[in-house]
């Protein structure tokens, strides 16, 4: 018994001990945020939140920087929204129907064909990024959210996910739904998909934040302020903070960019946990 509370003891104080290592910088960061740049450029740094809150979240959300383009933070905040909201749609759509494919459809070379998708996992993107933009450019979806999304929706890792949960549902259901008449999209629709929801919900929330996170391919596919996502904005305040010293308002914008992510893991928590737990049956 004894042994069991320490036990339970210790595995307590390594949680909280990582979650004070994980949002630590967070706090100093929010901290860092409501300070001017005065303050943080002077010793000690500021550990208590400061009386620049209001002003400096105001300037980075609606009055823009003009390391920027002038373009307000909110704008940035909207154009990753939906960045990331359509790669992650368009990953699970396409990657559902994939698996699906893989797993209850009869045809040539689909092993292979499986194991070619799978591969593509070994490319690095600085591989692909050359051939990509100038498909892109080809089809003048240069500074476009269409340029944005369709080049990053094909995913290897969410049909591996995919097919490796399909193949877990025992074969009689499909039996018994052409029993019954059911074509391979009524299958699909009505057996397949509500069996799917919590992994939908789980793969959606990583590609979501995936997305979020892009920086590299909206640098390369956009050279309009107008179009800039919220880490592109965060990387150009970095860049002129030399020149320009700004970090309260980097340190806001960098705050901002956490809220949405987190919002969507919030809502979505209990279907993620669950999905990734069913994945792994």
């Amino acid at each position: 018994m004894k042994s069991s509370r320490a036990s339970q003891y210790a595995t307590h104080a390594l949680l909280i001990i990582g979650l004070l290592v994980l949002l630590l910088p967070i706090y100093f960061a929010f901290v860092a945020s409501t300070h001017s740049v005065k303050a943080l450029l002077t010793a000690p740094i500021p550990f208590w939140p400061g009386h620049h809150f209001l002003s400096n979240y105001a300037t980075v959300l609606f009055h823009g920087v003009k390391t920027l383009g002038g373009e307000p933070v909110w704008h940035l905040l909207w154009n990753s929204f939906w960045m990331a909201f359509f790669i992650a749609a368009g990953k699970v759509v396409v990657s559902l129907l994939s698996a699906f494919a893989l797993v209850y459809f009869r045809f040539p070379l689909r092993t292979l064909g499986f194991w070619l998708i799978f591969l593509t996992l070994m490319l690095p993107v600085q591989v692909r990024i050359v051939p990509t933009f100038q498909v892109v450019a080809q089809l003048g979806m240069l500074n476009h959210f269409s340029g944005l999304c369709l080049p990053l929706i094909a995913s290897a890792t969410a049909t591996f996910l995919f097919r490796q949960f399909f193949m877990t549902m025992p074969r009689e259901l499909c039996e018994a739904a052409k029993m019954d008449g059911a074509g391979p999209m009524r299958f699909f629709w009505d057996i397949v998909l509500p069996l799917s929801k919590t992994n939908i919900a789980a793969l959606f929330v990583i590609m979501f934040v995936y997305g979020w996170n892009q920086y590299l391919w909206p640098l390369i596919a956009t050279s309009s302020a107008n179009m800039s996502t919220v880490v592109m904005g965060i990387q150009k305040l970095a860049l002129a903070a030399d020149q320009v010293p700004s970090w309260d308002l980097i340190m806001a914008t960098a705050i901002l960019a956490l809220i949405v992510p987190v919002c969507v893991m919030l809502i979505m928590q209990r279907w993620f946990v669950k999905g990734l737990v069913d994945t792994e049956k």
